[in-house]
């Protein structure tokens, strides 16, 4: 996508993002091979450890595109974000675009700069919303029903807890439901937008879980995720319309 001063945008995130990849992660041991790399993305004749001094090491992982500031059609500094170690960082790295119909390339212009990333932002309060008990104690065993059949793959058994005429894609036994830990529902009539908070089971590579088992190798993680559910109330119980993720919950 061409924007900005007629720069490539996206082509030019991602060629710096991926000279980071590159460029982030060091070591005595892979000097060479890191070298002939970088040689893909530098300027003829440029120093080949682009100004390392070939000791110590750094390991970068989550390396991302994230800003790009554009000076002319040609010239511009790419924010890359990563993340080494507990700290999150940012990279700018300098990029040139060559522009030519024959010759559409980029190299990197300069060197690069590791700055520190920007802090989390602030979360506002917000205030928690009105709540039906009746309506989840009314919904908990279904919903409880429904995550367990939504986690095995269980598809007969998924259906009899979701909506006439709508049908759901499960997790085909990738999870295991442990419990629903919390459902948040507000007031409304036979059509609500709920929050539930669920714990599944994580498989742990090939180890089989041991009842009583002391050993972490041999135990599935529990692992909270939040959900947001479309629930409408046919007859006299409740069934599931729709499942996404929740954004934010209100504690």
């Amino acid at each position: 996508m061409v924007a900005n001063n007629g720069f490539p945008v996206d082509r030019g995130m991602a060629f710096a993002a991926q000279f980071a990849g590159v460029y982030l992660n060091f070591s005595p041991e892979d000097d060479a091979s890191r070298s002939r790399k970088l040689a893909a993305f530098l300027p003829d004749a440029s120093d080949p450890r682009m100004g390392w001094d070939g000791v110590g090491k750094l390991a970068a992982v989550a390396i991302q595109p994230y800003d790009i500031e554009t000076a002319d059609a040609h010239n511009a500094v790419v924010s890359v974000a990563f993340q080494s170690g507990a700290r999150r960082l940012m990279l700018s790295v300098p990029i040139y675009y060559s522009g030519d119909d024959e010759a559409k390339r980029f190299v990197v212009s300069g060197r690069p700069a590791i700055l520190p990333a920007p802090a989390p932002a602030e979360l506002p309060q917000v205030a928690p919303p009105e709540t039906d008990d009746a309506a989840a104690a009314e919904l908990k065993p279904q919903l409880e029903g429904f995550f367990k059949d939504y986690a095995s793959g269980d598809a007969a058994g998924l259906q009899r807890y979701v909506a006439a005429g709508k049908t759901l894609p499960s997790f085909g036994g990738a999870f295991t439901f442990a419990e629903l830990k919390k459902v948040v529902v507000p007031v409304g009539g036979a059509t609500r937008e709920i929050q539930a908070v669920v714990v599944w089971v994580v498989p742990n590579g090939e180890a089989q879980a041991t009842p009583n088992t002391t050993d972490p190798a041999a135990v599935g993680a529990r692992l909270e995720q939040a959900y947001r559910l479309t629930v409408e109330k046919q007859g006299d119980k409740w069934f599931v319309a729709d499942i996404r993720g929740a954004g934010r919950v209100v504690d």
